[in-house]
């Protein structure tokens, strides 16, 4: 309940106080974004099952979002960055439609 809370604040806060991202980042902003969504919908699903832990959603939270960024930058850096940025948003686009599925098995029990 306290990552939708802070999810919702931190959406609300970028709308409103519409922050600049620098040139250099911009290209991780989406990757980290996606990687972000992983956490919240792992998380929102430990939590419909009864055993989410805080402290291994913050940790699953960052994680992704290093682990991801550092994949994208490493593709970059060997000259293949949008094919390993589009196989990281496979990969979590999976994970997130696999959490939202036992989402929804749990909330609607089909």
């Amino acid at each position: 309940m306290i990552a939708a809370l802070g999810l919702l604040v931190g959406i609300v806060l970028g709308l409103v106080l519409q922050p600049d991202v620098p040139a250099s980042l911009e290209y991780y902003l989406p990757i980290a974004v996606v990687a972000a969504l992983d956490a919240v919908f792992g998380g929102l699903r430990a939590y419909l099952d009864g055993i989410f832990d805080d402290k291994v959603f913050v940790i699953s939270f960052v994680s992704n979002v290093v682990i991801a960024a550092a994949i994208v930058f490493l593709g970059d850096k060997l000259g293949v960055g949008n094919q390993l940025s589009t196989g990281v948003v496979v990969v979590l686009g999976i994970r997130i439609f696999s959490n939202a599925a036992a989402i929804r098995r749990h909330l609607f029990h089909a």
